[in-house]
């Protein structure tokens, strides 16, 4: 057989196979590579399809050609010879999802699976390896230059991604902190690139929100699951300050805001995950502590963002876990935004114990497990591994040293914020 029939012959048998040939790359993709198991078969067809049809064309091509470029592309070629329009593009956006080195590793096992299929048919038709030497040197030229666009397009979408992330993280924290200047960005203009022109709606009602990981729960506490979600893929999850991001917008994903781009509008303050939500989020029990504030527009996001702060420092000091505006915790909230008042209640009515060293955190103890515990002296004392007559003469030298009555309603009430103050605010504001 010809030489010069044998090539397009073992490529039209190739063609013919083509949807079997692509299910076995498929195959062989999502049972080497996990990242492309968690894509589906579906996803990746169209895509390996128009890789295995234009590497056919490509190897038809060289196989007439007397001159061959280690360059990619072939002297002489046009477009249809290089990529496809708009293939480099879904590589790309791949990569959003997939490592990129596992990309490459793709184009690397199907190009094997390829080869040897055409090998194969090739032996079938009597070819030699003066017929297939050409070919594969100027494939393998023709894969190292792909591999190489992939990765620098890859890296410049990152970096510009990069960017942009950042900027709507800082365009969120001006939202929220209050800096945001918008009659200097009408008068300077839109940004250069463009990218985050639609990045906020000013006049879109948004609930400002702070969040943090709850703590390990208590061993007694109600079980409940997180929200369902794919798992973050932050670096160092889920103890690194990425993983908790990442954790933080897992959950909150069915209710955050979105800008133009479909992105969530989050970013971090002062370590902990901030941002906007189109509604309040609704089953997340002990997944995480969430301040909320009230809907507002772009003028009184700031006002709101204080609120939520506030609701997460008392909700964090007082052990809950889920979702509470600055109503919801009443009191709570209230002794987070008034420190004076807790300072003055702390030097008061527990300042005294300071006198009395050891003692003086023993009889501090004992109180504060009696109101926690609901004013159940047998409840405190079990919570405390003392007898309850113990814990009974603990709370009379606690008021005997502090002048106060547990029976009266008034010292009750500023000896319980002297207690949230300190356990919100530390042991000095």
């Amino acid at each position: 057989m010809e030489t010069s029939t044998r090539v397009p012959g073992a490529v039209a048998a190739l063609h013919a196979g083509l949807d079997a040939l692509t299910n076995e790359v498929i195959h062989a993709l999502r049972t080497q590579l996990p990242s492309y198991a968690a894509v589906s078969a579906d996803q990746l067809r169209p895509r390996v399809t128009v890789s295995l049809r234009n590497g056919l064309s490509l190897v038809q091509h060289w196989s007439g050609e007397g001159h061959r470029s280690p360059q990619g592309t072939v002297h002489g070629s046009g477009p249809a010879y290089d990529l496809p329009a708009g293939h480099l593009a879904e590589v790309t956006a791949l990569a959003r999802s997939v490592p990129v080195e596992d990309i490459i590793s793709a184009y690397r096992i199907g190009s094997d699976i390829v080869w040897r299929r055409f090998g194969e048919e090739m032996a079938a038709r009597q070819g030699t390896a003066e017929d297939l030497l050409p070919i594969a040197e100027t494939l393998r030229a023709w894969a190292a230059a792909t591999t190489l666009r992939i990765v620098h397009s890859c890296r410049a979408d990152l970096q510009r991604r990069t960017v942009t992330d950042r900027r709507r993280a800082a365009l969120v924290r001006a939202l929220l902190l209050g800096e945001a200047r918008w009659a200097e960005i009408d008068a300077d203009g839109r940004p250069e690139d463009g990218e985050l022109d639609d990045a906020y709606d000013r006049s879109a009602l948004r609930l400002p929100f702070r969040a943090r990981l709850p703590g390990p729960p208590e061993p007694d506490g109600p079980a409940c699951l997180p929200v369902p979600g794919p798992a973050p893929r932050g670096p160092g999850y889920p103890d690194s300050a990425d993983g908790a991001l990442a954790r933080t917008v897992d959950l909150l994903r069915p209710w955050l805001a979105l800008d133009a781009s479909g992105m969530p509008l989050v970013t971090t303050v002062d370590g902990e995950v901030a941002g906007l939500l189109a509604a309040r989020p609704e089953g997340l029990c002990r997944g995480l502590v969430v301040g909320l504030g009230a809907p507002a527009p772009a003028s009184r996001l700031a006002t709101e963002f204080v609120r939520a702060t506030q609701a997460l420092r008392a909700a964090v000091g007082s052990g809950l876990v889920g979702v509470f505006t600055h109503e919801e915790l009443g009191l709570r909230a209230t002794v987070v935004a008034l420190p004076a008042v807790g300072e003055q209640l702390v030097r008061l009515r527990l300042a005294p114990l300071a006198e009395r060293g050891e003692d003086g955190v023993q009889l501090e103890e004992a109180v504060a497990a009696y109101l926690r515990q609901g004013m159940r002296l047998e409840a405190a004392a079990r919570a405390l591994y003392v007898h309850p007559n113990t814990l009974r003469n603990r709370l009379r030298r606690f008021e005997e040293i502090t002048g106060t009555s547990l029976r009266d309603p008034a010292d009750l009430a500023e000896v319980w914020w002297a207690l949230a103050h300190r356990r919100i605010h530390g042991p000095a504001s």
